[in-house]
């Protein structure tokens, strides 16, 4: 399996699936988006970064003028949903975006752990209209609410791909609790995105974990099929809550007025 970096050095794991990352990455709910509208100074020009496939930037196209969705893979953006107010750029997260003082939200789902920070949040800064908004999301492993099911999960998650997992990857295991974020906090909900309905779509929802992708690469076995027989045992014995949902940890801020991004 072939590897791409973007022009920070970062390796690019999820192009090679871009469709399957399309297909089984989580929609986000439309009451996320219609917070972060009502958020932003005004509904006018938002920015994801990180856009991936293009999953928050069908949301926020809902509820802004026009979106800016940046991704370094132009994989991911291939598979992306098209719409007019939406304009999909190769670019990394780090790169000048060509805004200064426009955007009124600034979004990242599920991708600012990837990014250099400090260089990130200084390109925010400077594209932030005064009183933008900067709104950072993510999920982390998943618990179904079935003890056994969700031992087998844990298994999988630290003795099998334990190794896999990148430094990024204490951010969404804490909730994005630890995340450097120098932004004034601002109050946020608490929203929650449903993952799979089955068995089989949560699979499929492990399937597009960047871990999984490396251990692919490293033993060209599917990590998945070590767990397979265990994960349908423990899911016919107590099936899990259903759907399986998982909330999506934010923080969401504001540029101070005497920004150091150190």
């Amino acid at each position: 399996m072939s590897r791409k970096t973007d022009q920070g050095g970062q390796t690019l794991v999820f192009g090679e699936d871009a469709a399957g990352y399309r297909a089984f990455r989580p929609q986000y709910p439309q009451a996320l988006f219609e917070w972060l509208a009502a958020a932003a100074p005004a509904p006018a020009l938002a920015w994801d970064c990180g856009t991936g496939s293009g999953q928050a930037a069908l949301g926020l196209a809902a509820h802004f003028d026009r979106v800016v969705a940046t991704d370094p893979d132009p994989r991911q953006l291939a598979a992306a949903p098209k719409r007019a107010n939406i304009d999909y750029r190769v670019a990394a997260a780090e790169a000048d975006p060509g805004f200064s003082g426009e955007v009124d939200l600034v979004a990242c789902a599920c991708s600012v752990h990837w990014f250099d920070l400090p260089r990130f949040y200084a390109r925010a800064r400077e594209a932030l209209k005064p009183g933008g908004v900067i709104a950072v999301w993510t999920y982390d492993w998943p618990r179904t609410g079935s003890a056994p099911v969700d031992a087998v999960l844990e298994r999988l998650k630290t003795d099998i791909l334990g190794p896999f997992w990148g430094e990024n990857a204490r951010y969404y295991f804490s909730g994005y609790r630890e995340l450097p974020f120098p932004f004034e906090e601002q109050n946020a909900p608490v929203f929650r995105s449903r993952i799979a309905e089955s068995r089989e779509e949560l699979l499929r929802f492990l399937s597009t974990w960047s871990a999984v992708t490396k251990y692919r690469e490293r033993h060209g076995r599917d990590p998945l099929e070590i767990i397979a027989e265990d994960l349908a045992m423990a899911w016919a014995k107590t099936e899990p809550e259903r759907p399986v949902v998982v909330p999506l940890h934010m923080r969401c801020g504001k540029a101070p007025r005497d920004f150091r991004c150190v």
